[in-house]
């Protein structure tokens, strides 16, 4: 087993944002150093487990993310270092929290060979940033920014839109004011309000902090306007990106190559072949005949416990192209082609709905059936068709 991509999760933060749902915790002081050191060294093993069995020597791009990363400080050196010592990525993405990224850090992680800094700034508007628990400012997060930028790294920011308090306005202006900073690559992602979060808990109390889904669809043209006229192109629904900057690792995940997570929380998605391969280091796995992929996730911190996902051979090749959907290239012909093979006449005519409906076109000059601007903002639509091809 070899896979082109490699996740690696850090569930630790600073503080808990008040939107966060995902797997990760803000431990007090006493506790910070035991805990993240007893979980490092449960991710080492595993980086070493793999890459002594060859599965990393083909990986690609590697992505740390979490949590915050970067709270780890110089000791998530070690983890670059240990990753490197098996593979060696054309892409080595760290995340970082603009308040736990200074200088003498990103000047180690270079060195170290990490190539890309995605950094959650979210907002540039400290009253947006307050409501939703974020510890750093607007100057803090710019200044992140051309700190990433003279340390060489291609740089990218997350920002977020329908946050409480935001309207129109300060939304461009977050949008203004993070391209003056020269980005190499923005993602836009809609607030959601996920339960349990401390958000819930506020928007229950006053529904109207709940995003608007119409003004966040503005916000999504709007950041398309600007993004583009700033020399960021579309590659993908919510990421825009100068020439030879797209996020090589995400496109991974929507090209429908086999990726690997390690650490709590990291999510996987293999063949079942590669997957039986494996079983010695993934327990549990149990897929049936007729089972062609699949999606597990590591759900504690020793990597003895994971939930599996089947896919047929159907719903795999249905997902590729729902995936494909969300990028600017859209599905290739090869793609296509295997599409026809598996899903005959029926595939014909998802595609004629969609091209009819406006949702997709066929490049002319790459054969590739590709999402439409109208396409993107009625996702789930043009998601809806592909996927219920998986249907028998």
């Amino acid at each position: 087993m070899a896979v082109e991509a490699l996740y690696l999760h850090i569930p630790f933060c600073r503080t808990r944002c008040a939107y966060c749902d995902f797997d990760t915790c803000a431990l007090a002081p006493a506790a910070f150093k035991r805990e993240t050191t007893r979980y490092l060294a449960a991710l080492e093993r595993r980086i070493d487990e793999f890459g002594a069995r060859g599965t990393l020597a083909s990986v690609r791009t590697v992505y740390i993310g979490g949590g915050t990363p970067t709270v780890l400080g110089e000791r998530l050196l070690g983890l670059v270092r240990r990753v490197r010592a098996w593979c060696a990525p054309e892409e080595f993405t760290c995340e970082a929290n603009p308040e736990s990224f200074h200088e003498e850090l990103a000047g180690s992680l270079a060195a170290s060979g990490v190539t890309r800094i995605s950094l959650g700034v979210q907002s540039l508007e400290d009253d947006e940033l307050s409501a939703i628990g974020r510890i750093h400012t607007a100057t803090v997060a710019l200044e992140a920014i051309e700190l990433a930028r003279r340390a060489g790294f291609s740089v990218s920011c997350d920002l977020m839109c329908g946050l409480p308090g935001q309207h129109a306005a300060s939304w461009r202006r977050t949008l203004e004011r993070a391209l003056a900073a020269h980005p190499d690559h923005i993602s836009v992602y809609p607030l959601t309000v996920e339960a349990g979060t401390p958000l819930a808990d506020r928007v229950a109390r006053n529904p109207s902090l709940l995003p608007d889904e119409d003004f966040q669809a503005d916000c999504m043209e709007v950041a398309r306007s600007l993004c583009e006229g700033a020399g960021l192109d579309p590659y993908e629904v919510a990421s825009y990106a100068r020439p030879g900057h797209a996020c090589r690792h995400n496109i991974a995940y929507w090209s429908g190559v086999s990726y690997l997570g390690l650490g709590r929380s990291a999510a996987s998605m293999l063949s079942v072949g590669e997957l039986c391969d494996a079983t010695s280091f993934i327990p549990g796995a149990s897929p049936s005949q007729g089972d062609a992929r699949a999606r597990f996730v590591q759900a504690d911190d020793r990597a003895r416990a994971f939930d599996f996902e089947y896919l047929s051979e159907r719903e795999a090749l249905a997902e590729d192209l729902m995936l494909a959907m969300r990028m600017t290239a859209g599905a290739p012909p090869e793609l296509i082609g295997r599409a026809q093979d598996l899903f005959g006449a029926r595939f014909d005519q998802v595609v004629e709905m969609a091209l009819a409906e406006g949702l997709a076109c066929v490049d002319s000059a790459t054969g590739a059936l590709v999402p439409t601007a109208r396409g993107w903002l009625m996702g789930n639509e043009l998601y809806g068709l592909m996927w219920g091809l998986a249907e028998t």
